[in-house]
């Protein structure tokens, strides 16, 4: 169970913060439904940027945002279907679109999933500590604008080796940026930086995606919601819902599999991961290029007993495929082998994890034999707009991009998919995988040899906690009334 336990001087702190700042906190209700937020709100918001640094912003950490940078308003869950013209498989592949997230990643969402319960009871008091936001990109940008929308210090933690705009935006938002050694498959050495901080003694409460079930839980109940709104949108009366695919990450957004699962128990769950670095695949180790999914170990919120199929990506296809899908000479590539203009013109909007994940759909509907009644889901966590400069230093790195570099790249990296490096989990893969987590979460951070058992054998452990978003509403709605706003 995630902990409610209030703590009331504390909470009366940030209650007294909140009514000082104008800050009125969304519950997972009102970012599930926009329907259910106030016209008065709405009203706001039609004056302000999707970036802004406003707390009404906290009402647009939801799917439904209107797809424009400034004074939009809310409608249907943003998705995107790509056609067989594209992928070379007749399974529908669909994906949500995190770009129309404020910070223009889906990620600020986990963030409020972590931080929220825990100002809300009092437990994190904004005039005394910090919050820090240990991630490998999107999560501790995400968590520095939630951070600055609550009045809160922030402290973001990411690897050197991460996009150039990435830390140029964070330098303006976070109280302070600390990049710790590598790139994108050096996790424990984010974690070995939040025990120094720990041991610092500086007033921090540390949030660390890896192992916040707040992060699972916004994803379980407002992603899974969302999936669910689309698929009825899309589904025809022979259509059916085969499963969801997306990078294992922190494990937060896999966990909307879970929600989508107890709806339609023969779905898959595949998890996967980058192929020079095969964690689930081969216990294996290395570094790679596909920022934003993480490796070498196995989050702690990762529900493996419900994880089907594991499949590697090479992170050579999603560099080359990011060249396809945004240099005009392949741009224009595509539109000649048949692939709508319309939808070419919009394929910025898969950012590096975004392809990797779509790549996974590929390959799951090739290993499954689908067909054009069959539906896969997924998420474009984040948009191209965040890796501007990988394209120019692939640019500067390799020269012009051709029609030969877009036809090798559209033939070898999407139709030519195969059914390569991946594994449909036994019982006892699930357990190997399961039981990697002893070797960072129990040896190495603090968790126990009791709860990691539990995972694997406590039917109401992953369940448990699902219930929890009504009473955490409840507490946003008490906090908001006693702040006075409303």
């Amino acid at each position: 169970m995630i902990d409610l336990t209030i703590d009331r001087d504390r909470r009366q702190r940030a209650i007294a913060r909140a009514r000082e700042r104008n800050i009125i906190i969304p519950t997972f209700a009102q970012m599930k439904n926009p329907a259910l937020i106030p016209d008065r709100i709405k009203k706001e918001l039609s004056t302000i940027g999707l970036w802004d640094v406003h707390p009404r912003n906290l009402f647009r950490i939801t799917w439904h945002n209107q797809p424009v940078p400034y004074g939009g308003g809310f409608g249907n869950v943003n998705w995107i279907e790509f056609p067989s013209s594209l992928t070379g498989v007749p399974a529908r592949i669909i994906a949500l679109v995190g770009k129309w997230f404020p910070t223009g990643a889906h990620k600020v969402g986990a963030a409020f999933g972590c931080l929220v319960p825990r100002l809300v009871t009092g437990q994190f008091d904004p005039t005394t500590q910090k919050a820090v936001w240990p991630s490998t990109g999107n999560f501790c940008r995400g968590g520095a604008y939630d951070s600055a929308l609550l009045a809160t210090t922030s402290i973001a933690i990411l690897p050197e080796g991460m996009s150039r705009e990435r830390f140029e935006w964070l330098s303006k938002i976070a109280g302070e940026v600390i990049a710790t050694p590598g790139s994108e498959s050096n996790v424990k050495e984010i974690f070995d930086k939040c025990w120094e901080l720990r041991r610092s003694g500086e007033d921090l409460m540390i949030f660390n995606q890896f192992e916040e079930f707040g992060n699972y839980l916004w994803h379980y109940e407002v992603t899974g919601h969302a999936m669910e709104e689309v698929l009825k949108q899309v589904m025809g009366p022979k259509d059916e819902y085969r499963g969801m695919t997306s990078a294992t990450g922190s494990a937060g957004t896999i966990a909307f599999g879970d929600y989508m699962k107890q709806l339609f128990p023969a779905s898959k769950i595949a998890a996967s991961e980058a192929l020079q670095c095969p964690t689930l695949l081969e216990n294996g180790f290395g570094s790679h290029r596909i920022e934003g999914i993480g490796d070498k170990h196995v989050p702690w919120i990762h529900n493996v007993k419900n994880t089907d199929l594991v499949v590697a990506i090479d992170d050579q296809a999603v560099v080359n495929i990011a060249r396809l899908f945004n240099e005009p000479v392949g741009r224009a590539y595509l539109v000649r082998q048949g692939v709508p203009e319309e939808l070419v013109s919009r394929l910025d909007l898969l950012g590096f994890s975004g392809i990797s994940n779509v790549l996974t759909a590929i390959k799951m509907a090739r290993y499954y034999e689908m067909d054009e009644h069959d539906i896969v889901l997924t998420v474009l966590t984040d948009s191209m707009e965040l890796y501007a400069s990988r394209l120019v230093e692939m640019h500067n790195e390799f020269g012009e991009y051709t029609t030969t570099d877009a036809a090798a790249d559209f033939a070898r990296y999407l139709h030519g998919q195969s059914t390569d490096n991946m594994l449909e989990l036994s019982y006892t893969d699930r357990r190997r995988v399961h039981n990697l987590k002893y070797f960072t979460w129990v040896e190495q951070q603090g968790r126990t040899y009791e709860e990691i058992m539990a995972q694997w054998y406590d039917r109401d452990y992953w369940t448990s906690f699902q219930k929890q978003t009504e009473t955490i509403d409840e507490l946003i709605e008490s906090f908001n009334r006693e702040v006075g706003l409303l």
